[in-house]
């Protein structure tokens, strides 16, 4: 993996393999303390599922770390770097803020009614001090409900070349890919997030 930074504090990491993927998960976790709330987005097949496994591994987690599409939200148990309680909530917003709004009510007024119902929206605003929210496809509600988070953007490439690195010129045609480097960029908002350095 290459690490790269600038001047807003913003990281971009080249991520090779799965076996990377899973590695900067893990390497994340040992970072993280209760109250964090960590974003995560990219298209299919990205990665997200793979970087939440290694966050779980980091974070001693033993159950699997599977994607919660099916069930929204999976809550787990395991510790910190140093040693204590760790309670971690992940999230998959995916099928949360549907289209059937009531008249004239807001899309996030609508996700906050979701979350209420779903009892994740008191997860978000006040976490407690042993969890951590590890969302995927939480952008369309971060203003809402974390004013200060880690924002995890993993970039799928769109075309390759033979030695399996982004193309320089991409086909603007061309389909996600499964193959190549993902371009993950980490993104501290927040006070908490002040100095964050991996």
């Amino acid at each position: 993996m290459n690490d790269t930074t600038d001047e807003t504090r913003t990281w971009r990491i080249e991520v090779p393999t799965g076996e990377d993927m899973h590695a900067l998960g893990r390497r994340v976790a040992h970072l993280v303390r209760g109250g964090d709330v960590l974003l995560l987005s990219g298209p299919l097949g990205a990665g997200k599922t793979t970087f939440a496994q290694g966050f779980g591994e980091g974070l001693g987690i033993g159950e699997p770390i599977v994607s919660p599409t099916f069930t929204i939200a999976r809550e787990l148990d395991g510790r910190f770097a140093d040693g204590s309680p760790a309670h971690l909530v992940h999230v998959d917003a995916y099928r949360l803020g549907g289209s059937d709004y009531a008249p004239g009510q807001a899309a996030v007024d609508r996700l906050l009614d979701e979350l209420e119902s779903l009892g994740l929206d008191e997860e978000l605003e006040d976490t407690s001090d042993d969890t951590v929210v590890l969302m995927e496809w939480g952008e369309q509600m971060v203003a809402a409900l974390a004013p200060e988070r880690l924002e995890i953007h993993i970039e799928r490439p769109i075309d390759v070349d033979a030695s399996g690195s982004p193309a320089a010129a991409p086909d603007p045609d061309a389909e996600l890919t499964g193959d190549g480097t993902r371009i993950v960029t980490l993104v501290p908002v927040g006070p908490r997030w002040e100095g964050f350095a991996l």
